[in-house]
C-alpha cells in the first residue's frame, strides 16, 4: 500500500492506496481521511493504525511544517512531489515551477487513463482547473478560474449588500429573488464555462476525452451537457501514479 498526501488550499488529505493485483491494475482507494490541516502527530497516529505502507508521496500547495517531510523520509521510500520530479508525461508548461502540484498529478492521471489520447482534466475544487495532455503524453497546460465559494465569497466581499452564500441545489437559472440570483450566477454561471471551454477544446481536437473531478462533481455533473468521464479524487490517484513511476524505476 501507498501513503498518499495531498494538501491542497481548502482540505488536506491522507490516503492509502493500492493496486488490486498484478494481473488487475486498477488503483483502489482503501483509507481516505480529510482535514482542514494534517499535522505531524496525525500521520504518526495514522502510519500507526495502518501498517504496511510501502512508499509514500507528499504533494502540497501550502505552507506544511519541515517535520512533516523530515519524518516520513525516514520510514519508507519517500517523494515530495515538485518541479523537478520524474514524472511519466512530457512537461511542456512554459514555467514548471509554478505549476500547482494538483494540476500535475490531474494530467498524469488523464494520461494513465487514456494513453495515446487527446485528454482533458477539469478538476472543481477551490479553483476549478483544466489541464490537456495531448495524445504523445504531452502536458500542455490549461486554465484556471475561480471555484465556487471563492465566488460565492467574491459576489460578498466586493459589493456593498449582497449576502455572503453557500451553494443549495437550484435547477432554474432564474432567480426570483437575490439568493437565488446568487446561486443562479454562480452554478449556471460554472455549468456553462466548463461546457464552454470543453467544447473549445473538442472542436480543436476531435475525439477528445474529458475527465472530470473535484469536490462539486457529483452535483455538477448532472448538470453538464456534454459526455464526461466522471473520476473522484483524480489528484489522489495521479499521485499513486507518479510515486509508482518513481519507485519502479528505482
Amino acid at each position: 500500500m501507498d501513503l498518499i498526501l495531498d494538501f491542497g488550499n481548502t482540505n488536506q488529505k491522507i490516503a492509502l492506496v493500492e493496486n488490486q493485483s498484478a494481473q488487475n491494475p486498477d488503483i483502489i482507494i482503501r483509507v481516505l481521511e480529510a482535514h482542514p490541516m494534517v499535522t505531524l502527530p496525525l500521520i504518526q497516529n495514522f502510519i500507526r493504525k495502518h501498517p504496511g505502507i510501502d512508499a509514500c508521496i507528499l504533494s502540497s500547495v501550502v505552507r506544511h511544517p519541515p517535520s512533516v517531510p523530515r519524518f516520513l523520509e525516514k520510514q519508507f521510500p519517500f517523494i515530495e512531489l515538485n518541479e523537478q520530479t520524474p514524472v511519466p508525461v512530457k512537461n511542456r508548461y512554459q514555467t514548471p515551477e509554478t505549476l500547482g502540484k494538483d494540476r500535475l498529478a490531474a494530467a498524469v492521471l488523464g494520461a494513465s487513463m487514456f494513453p495515446g489520447e487527446n485528454v482533458l482534466v477539469i478538476n472543481a475544487g477551490t479553483c476549478i482547473t483544466y489541464d490537456f495532455v495531448n495524445d504523445l503524453g504531452e502536458y500542455i497546460g490549461g486554465s484556471i478560474s475561480p471555484g465556487m465559494q471563492m465566488r460565492f465569497r467574491a459576489l460578498h466581499t466586493f459589493t456593498g449588500k449582497l449576502p455572503l452564500l453557500s451553494f443549495t441545489k437550484i435547477s432554474d437559472p432564474i432567480g426570483l429573488n437575490t439568493e437565488d440570483a446568487i446561486q443562479s450566477g454562480v452554478v449556471f454561471g460554472i455549468i456553462h464555462e466548463i461546457e464552454g471551454v470543453a467544447g473549445f477544446y473538442k472542436e480543436k481536437y476531435p475525439g477528445l476525452k474529458v475527465i472530470f473531478s473535484g469536490g462539486d462533481l457529483f452535483y455538477l455533473v448532472k448538470k453538464l451537457k456534454i459526455s464526461i468521464f466522471a473520476v473522484p479524487y483524480c489528484v489522489i490517484y495521479g499521485l499513486h501514479q507518479i510515486l509508482q513511476f518513481n519507485v519502479k524505476s528505482e
